[in-house]
Protein backbone atom coordinates (compact mmCIF):
# COMPACT_ATOMS: atom_id res chain seq x y z
CA UNK A 1 0.00 0.00 0.00
CA UNK A 2 2.83 2.33 0.85
CA UNK A 3 4.53 1.46 -2.42
CA UNK A 4 1.35 2.28 -4.32
CA UNK A 5 1.02 5.65 -2.61
CA UNK A 6 4.69 6.31 -3.26
CA UNK A 7 4.22 5.36 -6.90
CA UNK A 8 1.15 7.60 -7.23
CA UNK A 9 3.00 10.49 -5.58
CA UNK A 10 5.96 10.07 -7.91
CA UNK A 11 3.61 9.95 -10.93
CA UNK A 12 1.71 13.02 -9.74
CA UNK A 13 4.91 14.97 -9.20
CA UNK A 14 6.16 13.88 -12.61
CA UNK A 15 2.86 14.95 -14.21
CA UNK A 16 2.95 18.29 -12.44
CA UNK A 17 6.53 18.75 -13.51
CA UNK A 18 5.52 18.04 -17.10
CA UNK A 19 2.66 20.58 -16.82
CA UNK A 20 4.88 23.27 -15.41
CA UNK A 21 7.52 22.55 -18.00
CA UNK A 22 4.93 22.85 -20.74
CA UNK A 23 3.60 26.09 -19.30
CA UNK A 24 7.09 27.46 -18.99
CA UNK A 25 7.75 26.51 -22.59
CA UNK A 26 4.60 28.34 -23.64
CA UNK A 27 5.72 31.35 -21.67
CA UNK A 28 9.03 31.24 -23.49
CA UNK A 29 7.19 31.38 -26.81
CA UNK A 30 4.93 34.10 -25.43
CA UNK A 31 7.98 36.06 -24.39
CA UNK A 32 9.43 35.63 -27.86
CA UNK A 33 6.21 36.99 -29.34
CA UNK A 34 6.34 39.90 -26.90
CA UNK A 35 9.92 40.62 -27.91
CA UNK A 36 8.88 40.58 -31.56
CA UNK A 37 5.95 42.80 -30.74
CA UNK A 38 8.30 45.10 -28.84
CA UNK A 39 10.62 45.27 -31.84
CA UNK A 40 7.68 46.10 -34.09
CA UNK A 41 6.64 48.77 -31.61
CA UNK A 42 10.19 50.17 -31.58
CA UNK A 43 10.27 50.07 -35.38
CA UNK A 44 6.92 51.84 -35.54
CA UNK A 45 8.16 54.45 -33.06
CA UNK A 46 11.36 54.93 -35.07
CA UNK A 47 9.35 55.24 -38.28
CA UNK A 48 7.06 57.75 -36.60
CA UNK A 49 10.03 59.63 -35.14
CA UNK A 50 11.74 59.66 -38.53
CA UNK A 51 8.56 61.08 -40.04
CA UNK A 52 8.32 63.72 -37.32
CA UNK A 53 12.01 64.58 -37.81
CA UNK A 54 11.43 64.90 -41.54
CA UNK A 55 8.48 67.21 -40.84
CA UNK A 56 10.56 69.25 -38.40
CA UNK A 57 13.49 69.61 -40.83
CA UNK A 58 11.21 70.60 -43.70
CA UNK A 59 9.22 73.09 -41.62
CA UNK A 60 12.34 74.47 -39.94
CA UNK A 61 13.87 75.26 -43.32
CA UNK A 62 10.56 76.67 -44.53
CA UNK A 63 10.00 78.91 -41.50
CA UNK A 64 13.57 80.20 -41.63
CA UNK A 65 12.88 81.44 -45.17
CA UNK A 66 9.32 82.66 -44.52
CA UNK A 67 10.09 84.61 -41.33
CA UNK A 68 13.08 86.38 -42.82
CA UNK A 69 10.66 88.55 -44.80
CA UNK A 70 7.08 87.56 -43.85
CA UNK A 71 5.31 90.08 -46.06
CA UNK A 72 7.60 89.36 -48.98
CA UNK A 73 7.07 85.61 -48.58
CA UNK A 74 3.28 85.95 -48.34
CA UNK A 75 3.28 88.36 -51.26
CA UNK A 76 3.46 85.31 -53.52
CA UNK A 77 -0.08 83.87 -53.76
CA UNK A 78 1.17 80.28 -53.99
CA UNK A 79 3.02 80.69 -50.65
CA UNK A 80 -0.11 82.18 -49.07
CA UNK A 81 -2.27 79.30 -50.33
CA UNK A 82 0.19 76.66 -49.16
CA UNK A 83 0.40 78.29 -45.72
CA UNK A 84 -3.39 78.00 -45.43
CA UNK A 85 -3.24 74.40 -46.60
CA UNK A 86 -0.38 73.46 -44.27
CA UNK A 87 -2.00 74.86 -41.16
CA UNK A 88 -5.49 73.55 -41.96
CA UNK A 89 -4.61 70.11 -43.36
CA UNK A 90 -1.01 69.03 -42.98
CA UNK A 91 -0.53 70.08 -39.36
CA UNK A 92 -3.66 68.04 -38.56
CA UNK A 93 -1.94 65.02 -40.12
CA UNK A 94 1.14 65.67 -37.99
CA UNK A 95 -1.04 65.93 -34.89
CA UNK A 96 -2.66 62.58 -35.71
CA UNK A 97 0.78 61.03 -36.16
CA UNK A 98 1.95 62.22 -32.76
CA UNK A 99 -1.34 61.19 -31.14
CA UNK A 100 -0.61 57.55 -31.98
CA UNK A 101 1.49 57.68 -28.81
CA UNK A 102 0.37 60.87 -27.08
CA UNK A 103 2.95 63.49 -26.37
CA UNK A 104 1.43 65.81 -23.78
CA UNK A 105 3.81 68.68 -24.41
CA UNK A 106 3.21 68.80 -28.14
CA UNK A 107 -0.56 68.33 -27.91
CA UNK A 108 -0.82 70.98 -25.21
CA UNK A 109 1.10 73.37 -27.42
CA UNK A 110 -1.12 72.50 -30.39
CA UNK A 111 -4.23 73.11 -28.30
CA UNK A 112 -3.02 76.55 -27.29
CA UNK A 113 -2.27 77.61 -30.86
CA UNK A 114 -5.10 75.82 -32.65
CA UNK A 115 -7.54 78.67 -32.00
CA UNK A 116 -5.40 80.87 -34.22
CA UNK A 117 -5.03 78.40 -37.07
CA UNK A 118 -6.89 78.91 -40.34
CA UNK A 119 -9.84 76.59 -40.82
CA UNK A 120 -11.23 74.81 -43.86
CA UNK A 121 -13.05 77.96 -44.97
CA UNK A 122 -9.75 79.87 -44.97
CA UNK A 123 -8.02 77.19 -47.05
CA UNK A 124 -10.94 77.20 -49.50
CA UNK A 125 -10.80 80.99 -49.66
CA UNK A 126 -7.09 80.91 -50.48
CA UNK A 127 -7.72 78.39 -53.28
CA UNK A 128 -10.47 80.57 -54.72
CA UNK A 129 -8.12 83.56 -54.52
CA UNK A 130 -5.63 81.74 -56.77
CA UNK A 131 -8.42 81.03 -59.26
CA UNK A 132 -9.48 84.67 -59.14
CA UNK A 133 -5.93 85.71 -59.99
CA UNK A 134 -5.78 83.07 -62.70
CA UNK A 135 -8.85 84.57 -64.38
CA UNK A 136 -8.03 88.25 -63.95
CA UNK A 137 -4.43 88.03 -65.11
CA UNK A 138 -4.94 85.16 -67.60
CA UNK A 139 -2.40 82.84 -65.97
CA UNK A 140 -2.56 79.16 -66.78
CA UNK A 141 -2.43 76.51 -64.08
CA UNK A 142 1.09 75.46 -65.05
CA UNK A 143 2.41 78.98 -64.44
CA UNK A 144 0.94 78.87 -60.95
CA UNK A 145 2.13 75.34 -60.25
CA UNK A 146 5.70 76.40 -61.08
CA UNK A 147 5.40 79.73 -59.24
CA UNK A 148 5.94 81.74 -62.42
CA UNK A 149 4.29 85.10 -61.82
CA UNK A 150 4.96 88.52 -63.37
CA UNK A 151 7.66 90.47 -61.59
CA UNK A 152 8.73 87.66 -59.27
CA UNK A 153 11.31 84.91 -59.29
CA UNK A 154 10.38 82.21 -56.79
CA UNK A 155 10.84 78.54 -56.04
CA UNK A 156 7.24 78.28 -54.80
CA UNK A 157 5.44 75.42 -56.53
CA UNK A 158 2.27 73.34 -56.36
CA UNK A 159 2.47 69.55 -56.21
CA UNK A 160 0.15 67.02 -57.83
CA UNK A 161 -1.77 66.84 -54.57
CA UNK A 162 -1.96 70.64 -54.30
CA UNK A 163 -3.38 70.92 -57.83
CA UNK A 164 -5.81 68.10 -57.10
CA UNK A 165 -7.02 69.87 -53.96
CA UNK A 166 -7.45 73.08 -55.96
CA UNK A 167 -9.55 71.17 -58.47
CA UNK A 168 -11.64 69.59 -55.71
CA UNK A 169 -12.30 73.01 -54.18
CA UNK A 170 -13.69 74.20 -57.51
CA UNK A 171 -15.58 70.95 -58.12
CA UNK A 172 -17.28 71.08 -54.72
CA UNK A 173 -18.40 74.60 -55.57
CA UNK A 174 -19.84 73.37 -58.91
CA UNK A 175 -17.15 75.46 -60.62
CA UNK A 176 -16.35 72.92 -63.32
CA UNK A 177 -14.42 75.44 -65.42
CA UNK A 178 -11.65 75.73 -62.83
CA UNK A 179 -12.02 72.10 -61.77
CA UNK A 180 -11.03 71.09 -65.32
CA UNK A 181 -7.99 73.40 -65.37
CA UNK A 182 -6.60 72.18 -62.04
CA UNK A 183 -7.42 68.49 -62.46
CA UNK A 184 -5.75 68.61 -65.88
CA UNK A 185 -2.63 70.19 -64.32
CA UNK A 186 -2.62 67.57 -61.58
CA UNK A 187 -2.84 64.81 -64.19
CA UNK A 188 -0.10 66.41 -66.28
CA UNK A 189 2.33 66.50 -63.35
CA UNK A 190 1.46 62.93 -62.35
CA UNK A 191 2.04 61.71 -65.91
CA UNK A 192 5.41 63.48 -65.83
CA UNK A 193 6.48 61.17 -63.01
CA UNK A 194 5.90 63.32 -59.96
CA UNK A 195 5.16 61.27 -56.85
CA UNK A 196 1.81 61.86 -55.15
CA UNK A 197 -0.70 60.41 -52.74
CA UNK A 198 -3.44 61.15 -55.26
CA UNK A 199 -4.03 58.37 -57.79
CA UNK A 200 -4.57 58.78 -61.52
CA UNK A 201 -8.00 57.15 -61.17
CA UNK A 202 -9.07 59.79 -58.64
CA UNK A 203 -8.00 62.62 -60.95
CA UNK A 204 -9.65 61.09 -64.03
CA UNK A 205 -12.88 60.57 -62.09
CA UNK A 206 -13.18 64.29 -61.28
CA UNK A 207 -11.72 65.47 -64.57
CA UNK A 208 -13.96 63.41 -66.87
CA UNK A 209 -17.15 64.52 -65.14
CA UNK A 210 -16.04 68.17 -65.06
CA UNK A 211 -15.24 68.04 -68.78
CA UNK A 212 -18.71 66.58 -69.39
CA UNK A 213 -20.21 69.49 -67.43
CA UNK A 214 -18.32 71.86 -69.74
CA UNK A 215 -20.12 70.25 -72.70
CA UNK A 216 -17.12 68.45 -74.23
CA UNK A 217 -18.55 64.94 -74.64
CA UNK A 218 -15.81 63.48 -76.91
CA UNK A 219 -13.11 64.36 -74.40
CA UNK A 220 -15.26 63.24 -71.47
CA UNK A 221 -15.63 59.85 -73.18
CA UNK A 222 -11.90 59.56 -73.88
CA UNK A 223 -11.03 60.41 -70.25
CA UNK A 224 -13.65 58.00 -68.88
CA UNK A 225 -12.26 55.22 -71.07
CA UNK A 226 -8.84 55.85 -69.55
CA UNK A 227 -10.41 55.61 -66.10
CA UNK A 228 -12.10 52.30 -66.94
CA UNK A 229 -8.83 50.91 -68.30
CA UNK A 230 -7.08 51.79 -65.02
CA UNK A 231 -9.91 50.69 -62.73
CA UNK A 232 -12.45 48.39 -64.47
CA UNK A 233 -14.39 47.96 -61.21
CA UNK A 234 -14.86 51.69 -60.63
CA UNK A 235 -18.40 52.16 -59.35
CA UNK A 236 -19.28 55.13 -61.58
CA UNK A 237 -16.96 54.98 -64.58
CA UNK A 238 -18.76 52.25 -66.54
CA UNK A 239 -22.18 53.83 -66.13
CA UNK A 240 -20.85 57.30 -66.97
CA UNK A 241 -19.13 55.97 -70.11
CA UNK A 242 -22.32 54.36 -71.41
CA UNK A 243 -24.31 57.50 -70.64
CA UNK A 244 -21.79 59.83 -72.30
CA UNK A 245 -21.59 57.66 -75.45
CA UNK A 246 -25.37 57.41 -75.72
CA UNK A 247 -25.74 61.17 -75.27
CA UNK A 248 -23.04 61.97 -77.85
CA UNK A 249 -24.42 59.69 -80.56
CA UNK A 250 -27.90 61.07 -79.97
CA UNK A 251 -26.56 64.58 -80.54
CA UNK A 252 -24.64 63.51 -83.64
CA UNK A 253 -27.76 61.86 -85.11
CA UNK A 254 -29.85 64.96 -84.46
CA UNK A 255 -27.25 67.16 -86.12
CA UNK A 256 -26.50 64.58 -88.86
CA UNK A 257 -22.80 64.78 -88.08
CA UNK A 258 -20.04 62.15 -88.03
CA UNK A 259 -18.15 61.25 -84.87
CA UNK A 260 -14.97 63.24 -84.35
CA UNK A 261 -12.39 61.88 -81.88
CA UNK A 262 -11.52 64.03 -78.90
CA UNK A 263 -8.82 66.64 -79.35
CA UNK A 264 -5.36 65.48 -78.32
CA UNK A 265 -4.39 69.02 -77.33
CA UNK A 266 -4.08 69.41 -73.54
CA UNK A 267 -6.77 71.42 -71.80
CA UNK A 268 -5.51 74.88 -70.90
CA UNK A 269 -6.69 78.42 -70.32
CA UNK A 270 -8.94 79.31 -73.23
CA UNK A 271 -9.89 75.74 -74.21
CA UNK A 272 -13.36 76.32 -72.72
CA UNK A 273 -15.31 79.53 -72.33
CA UNK A 274 -15.44 80.86 -68.83
CA UNK A 275 -19.05 81.02 -67.58
CA UNK A 276 -20.64 84.46 -67.29
CA UNK A 277 -21.31 85.85 -63.84
CA UNK A 278 -23.11 88.72 -62.13
CA UNK A 279 -20.69 91.45 -63.23
CA UNK A 280 -21.67 93.08 -66.56
CA UNK A 281 -18.30 94.77 -67.10
CA UNK A 282 -16.23 91.74 -66.08
CA UNK A 283 -14.09 91.65 -69.25
CA UNK A 284 -13.45 95.41 -69.25
CA UNK A 285 -12.62 95.44 -65.56
CA UNK A 286 -10.16 92.54 -65.77
CA UNK A 287 -8.52 93.92 -68.92
CA UNK A 288 -7.85 97.20 -67.10
CA UNK A 289 -6.38 95.24 -64.20
CA UNK A 290 -3.91 93.69 -66.67
CA UNK A 291 -3.08 97.13 -68.05
CA UNK A 292 -5.07 96.53 -71.24
CA UNK A 293 -7.79 98.74 -72.69
CA UNK A 294 -6.65 101.89 -70.88
CA UNK A 295 -8.04 104.89 -72.76
CA UNK A 296 -5.41 107.42 -71.81
CA UNK A 297 -4.78 108.68 -75.34
CA UNK A 298 -2.10 111.18 -76.25
CA UNK A 299 -4.79 113.83 -76.75
CA UNK A 300 -6.15 113.18 -73.27
CA UNK A 301 -2.67 113.01 -71.77
CA UNK A 302 -1.95 116.46 -73.18
CA UNK A 303 -4.78 117.86 -71.05
CA UNK A 304 -3.30 116.50 -67.83
CA UNK A 305 -0.95 118.68 -65.78
CA UNK A 306 0.95 118.74 -62.49
CA UNK A 307 1.10 121.65 -60.08
CA UNK A 308 1.71 122.73 -56.52
CA UNK A 309 -1.47 122.92 -54.47
CA UNK A 310 -1.70 125.06 -51.33
CA UNK A 311 -5.27 124.15 -50.37
CA UNK A 312 -6.68 127.50 -51.39
CA UNK A 313 -4.04 129.44 -49.44
CA UNK A 314 -4.25 127.18 -46.41
CA UNK A 315 -1.65 128.39 -43.84
CA UNK A 316 -0.44 124.82 -43.23
CA UNK A 317 0.35 124.37 -46.94
CA UNK A 318 1.76 127.77 -47.85
CA UNK A 319 5.35 126.90 -46.98
CA UNK A 320 5.11 123.32 -48.16
CA UNK A 321 2.40 122.94 -50.81
CA UNK A 322 1.30 119.52 -52.02
CA UNK A 323 2.48 118.14 -55.34
CA UNK A 324 -0.67 117.46 -57.38
CA UNK A 325 -0.86 115.44 -60.60
CA UNK A 326 -3.87 115.00 -62.86
CA UNK A 327 -4.70 111.32 -63.38
CA UNK A 328 -7.86 111.97 -65.43
CA UNK A 329 -9.61 115.06 -66.72
CA UNK A 330 -13.31 114.17 -66.61
CA UNK A 331 -14.25 113.11 -64.06
CA UNK A 332 -11.36 114.92 -62.49
CA UNK A 333 -9.09 112.53 -60.57
CA UNK A 334 -5.90 113.84 -59.00
CA UNK A 335 -2.95 112.23 -57.26
CA UNK A 336 -1.07 113.90 -54.42
CA UNK A 337 2.57 113.01 -53.81
CA UNK A 338 4.29 112.66 -50.42
CA UNK A 339 1.03 112.73 -48.51
CA UNK A 340 2.12 110.20 -45.90
CA UNK A 341 5.64 109.61 -44.62
CA UNK A 342 7.00 106.10 -44.07
CA UNK A 343 6.89 106.70 -40.30
CA UNK A 344 3.23 107.72 -40.46
CA UNK A 345 2.39 104.69 -42.60
CA UNK A 346 4.13 102.36 -40.15
CA UNK A 347 2.19 103.89 -37.25
CA UNK A 348 -1.16 103.61 -39.03
CA UNK A 349 -0.48 99.96 -39.86
CA UNK A 350 0.61 99.30 -36.27
CA UNK A 351 -2.65 100.77 -34.96
CA UNK A 352 -4.78 98.93 -37.52
CA UNK A 353 -3.31 95.41 -37.37
CA UNK A 354 -4.91 94.33 -34.05
CA UNK A 355 -8.31 95.53 -35.30
CA UNK A 356 -8.27 94.10 -38.80
CA UNK A 357 -11.37 92.09 -39.63
CA UNK A 358 -13.01 90.85 -42.83
CA UNK A 359 -14.21 93.94 -44.70
CA UNK A 360 -17.96 94.42 -45.00
CA UNK A 361 -20.29 96.11 -47.47
CA UNK A 362 -23.65 97.73 -46.85
CA UNK A 363 -26.69 95.82 -48.14
CA UNK A 364 -28.52 98.38 -50.32
CA UNK A 365 -31.93 97.03 -49.31
CA UNK A 366 -31.49 96.58 -45.55
CA UNK A 367 -28.59 98.94 -44.84
CA UNK A 368 -26.97 96.16 -42.78
CA UNK A 369 -23.21 95.59 -43.05
CA UNK A 370 -22.30 92.14 -44.33
CA UNK A 371 -19.39 90.30 -45.97
CA UNK A 372 -19.42 89.66 -49.71
CA UNK A 373 -17.32 87.62 -52.15
CA UNK A 374 -16.83 90.67 -54.37
CA UNK A 375 -14.96 92.44 -51.57
CA UNK A 376 -12.07 90.40 -50.21
CA UNK A 377 -9.90 92.32 -47.79
CA UNK A 378 -9.46 93.07 -44.11
CA UNK A 379 -10.14 96.50 -42.70
CA UNK A 380 -10.06 98.52 -39.50
CA UNK A 381 -11.46 101.91 -38.51
CA UNK A 382 -9.29 104.49 -36.74
CA UNK A 383 -10.41 107.62 -34.88
CA UNK A 384 -8.49 110.85 -34.45
CA UNK A 385 -8.42 110.20 -30.71
CA UNK A 386 -6.58 106.90 -31.23
CA UNK A 387 -3.26 108.58 -31.94
CA UNK A 388 -1.92 112.04 -32.91
CA UNK A 389 -0.89 110.58 -36.28
CA UNK A 390 -4.55 109.85 -37.18
CA UNK A 391 -5.62 113.33 -36.12
CA UNK A 392 -2.79 114.78 -38.21
CA UNK A 393 -3.77 112.74 -41.29
CA UNK A 394 -7.42 113.82 -40.95
CA UNK A 395 -6.35 117.46 -40.73
CA UNK A 396 -4.09 117.04 -43.77
CA UNK A 397 -6.96 115.62 -45.85
CA UNK A 398 -9.09 118.60 -44.88
CA UNK A 399 -6.31 121.04 -45.75
CA UNK A 400 -5.67 119.47 -49.16
CA UNK A 401 -9.29 119.09 -50.27
CA UNK A 402 -10.74 122.20 -48.69
CA UNK A 403 -13.61 120.03 -47.40
CA UNK A 404 -14.48 119.52 -43.76
CA UNK A 405 -13.86 116.06 -42.32
CA UNK A 406 -16.02 116.73 -39.27
CA UNK A 407 -18.85 114.82 -40.97
CA UNK A 408 -16.60 112.29 -42.71
CA UNK A 409 -16.43 108.63 -41.79
CA UNK A 410 -13.54 107.36 -39.70
CA UNK A 411 -10.25 106.62 -41.45
CA UNK A 412 -10.62 103.13 -42.87
CA UNK A 413 -7.44 101.08 -43.20
CA UNK A 414 -7.59 98.10 -45.54
CA UNK A 415 -5.15 95.35 -46.36
CA UNK A 416 -5.51 93.36 -49.58
CA UNK A 417 -3.49 90.17 -49.44
CA UNK A 418 -3.34 87.29 -51.93
CA UNK A 419 -6.18 87.73 -54.39
CA UNK A 420 -7.59 90.63 -52.36
CA UNK A 421 -10.00 92.72 -54.39
CA UNK A 422 -13.07 94.94 -54.42
CA UNK A 423 -15.06 94.44 -57.63
CA UNK A 424 -16.64 97.43 -59.44
CA UNK A 425 -18.83 99.45 -57.08
CA UNK A 426 -19.98 102.97 -56.28
CA UNK A 427 -18.86 104.77 -53.15
CA UNK A 428 -22.05 106.86 -53.08
CA UNK A 429 -25.62 105.68 -52.49
CA UNK A 430 -27.91 105.56 -55.51
CA UNK A 431 -31.54 106.60 -55.81
CA UNK A 432 -32.74 103.05 -55.19
CA UNK A 433 -31.00 103.01 -51.79
CA UNK A 434 -31.89 106.38 -50.24
CA UNK A 435 -31.44 105.14 -46.66
CA UNK A 436 -27.89 103.81 -47.07
CA UNK A 437 -26.32 106.53 -44.89
CA UNK A 438 -29.45 107.65 -43.04
CA UNK A 439 -28.05 106.34 -39.76
CA UNK A 440 -25.04 108.66 -40.07
CA UNK A 441 -27.18 111.73 -40.70
CA UNK A 442 -24.44 113.34 -42.80
CA UNK A 443 -25.83 112.92 -46.31
CA UNK A 444 -24.24 111.07 -49.18
CA UNK A 445 -20.55 110.44 -49.79
CA UNK A 446 -19.49 113.49 -51.75
CA UNK A 447 -15.83 112.53 -52.26
CA UNK A 448 -13.22 109.80 -51.74
CA UNK A 449 -9.65 110.37 -50.54
CA UNK A 450 -7.56 107.21 -50.97
CA UNK A 451 -4.05 106.84 -49.49
CA UNK A 452 -1.70 104.22 -50.91
CA UNK A 453 0.44 102.91 -48.05
CA UNK A 454 2.49 100.35 -49.96
CA UNK A 455 3.87 99.61 -53.37
CA UNK A 456 2.48 96.52 -55.07
CA UNK A 457 4.76 94.35 -57.21
CA UNK A 458 1.98 93.21 -59.55
CA UNK A 459 -1.76 93.86 -59.69
CA UNK A 460 -3.74 95.92 -57.20
CA UNK A 461 -4.61 98.86 -59.46
CA UNK A 462 -7.63 101.10 -58.89
CA UNK A 463 -9.58 101.00 -62.15
CA UNK A 464 -12.60 102.86 -63.55
CA UNK A 465 -14.29 100.62 -66.15
CA UNK A 466 -16.69 103.31 -67.37
CA UNK A 467 -14.00 105.47 -68.91
CA UNK A 468 -10.99 103.13 -68.99
CA UNK A 469 -8.66 104.53 -66.34
CA UNK A 470 -6.19 102.57 -64.25
CA UNK A 471 -4.33 104.08 -61.29
CA UNK A 472 -1.42 102.10 -59.87
CA UNK A 473 -0.48 102.13 -56.18
CA UNK A 474 2.54 104.23 -55.21
CA UNK A 475 3.50 104.28 -51.57
CA UNK A 476 2.97 107.62 -49.85
CA UNK A 477 0.70 109.03 -52.56
CA UNK A 478 -3.07 109.56 -52.51
CA UNK A 479 -5.80 109.94 -55.11
CA UNK A 480 -8.93 112.07 -54.78
CA UNK A 481 -12.16 112.35 -56.72
CA UNK A 482 -15.72 113.58 -56.27
CA UNK A 483 -18.48 110.98 -56.24
CA UNK A 484 -21.24 113.57 -56.62
CA UNK A 485 -21.78 116.47 -58.95
CA UNK A 486 -22.21 119.88 -57.31
CA UNK A 487 -25.96 119.39 -57.68
CA UNK A 488 -25.79 116.40 -55.33
CA UNK A 489 -26.53 113.93 -58.13
CA UNK A 490 -24.32 110.85 -58.27
CA UNK A 491 -21.57 110.72 -60.88
CA UNK A 492 -22.08 107.19 -62.21
CA UNK A 493 -18.81 107.38 -64.10
CA UNK A 494 -16.97 106.96 -60.79
CA UNK A 495 -17.84 103.27 -60.52
CA UNK A 496 -14.45 101.78 -59.68
CA UNK A 497 -12.70 98.64 -58.46
CA UNK A 498 -9.64 97.49 -56.55
CA UNK A 499 -7.99 94.89 -58.77
CA UNK A 500 -6.82 91.62 -57.18
CA UNK A 501 -3.30 91.77 -55.77
CA UNK A 502 -1.21 89.35 -57.83
CA UNK A 503 2.16 89.74 -56.11
CA UNK A 504 2.62 91.79 -52.97
CA UNK A 505 0.54 93.16 -50.14
CA UNK A 506 -1.58 96.24 -50.70
CA UNK A 507 -2.21 98.63 -47.81
CA UNK A 508 -4.54 101.60 -48.25
CA UNK A 509 -6.42 104.00 -46.03
CA UNK A 510 -9.37 106.02 -47.18
CA UNK A 511 -11.57 108.84 -46.00
CA UNK A 512 -15.14 109.01 -47.24
CA UNK A 513 -16.18 112.65 -47.05
CA UNK A 514 -19.93 113.39 -46.69
CA UNK A 515 -22.17 116.21 -47.92
CA UNK A 516 -23.07 117.85 -44.63
CA UNK A 517 -20.82 120.77 -43.77
CA UNK A 518 -19.69 121.30 -47.36
CA UNK A 519 -22.46 123.78 -48.26
CA UNK A 520 -20.10 126.78 -48.32
CA UNK A 521 -16.96 124.85 -49.20
CA UNK A 522 -18.41 123.33 -52.35
CA UNK A 523 -21.50 125.33 -53.36
CA UNK A 524 -24.17 123.85 -55.64
CA UNK A 525 -23.74 124.20 -59.41
CA UNK A 526 -26.21 125.68 -61.86
CA UNK A 527 -26.86 122.44 -63.70
CA UNK A 528 -27.28 118.80 -62.74
CA UNK A 529 -23.82 117.84 -63.99
CA UNK A 530 -21.70 120.79 -62.89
Amino acid sequence: MVCLKLYLLIFLLFFLSLLCLGQMTDLLYTEKELVQSLREYIKAEETKLASVKSWANKLDALTRVSTTDPEGYLAHPVNAYKLMKRLNTEWNELESLVLQNPSDGFISNMSVHRQYFPDEEDETGAAKALMRLQDTYQLDSEAFSKGKLPGMQSDAFLTVDDCFDMGKTAYNDADYYHAVLWMQQSLKQLDAGEEAATTKAEILDYLSYSVYQMGDLPRAIELTRRLVAIDPSHQRAGGNLRYFEKLLFKQLNELNQAYQPASEEPIQLGTYNRPKDHLPERETYEALCRGEGIKLTEAKRSRLFCRYQDGFRNPRLLLKPMKEEDEWDSPHIVRYLDVLSSEEIDKIKELAKPRLARATVRDPKTGVLTTAQYRVSKSAWLEGEDDPVIARVNQRIEDITGLTVDTAELLQVANYGVGGQYEPHYDFSRRDEPDAFKRLGTGNRVATFLNYMSDVTAGGATVFPDFGAAIWPRKGTAVFWYNLFKSGEGDYRTRHAACPVLVGSKWVSNKWIHERGQEFRRPCGLTEVD
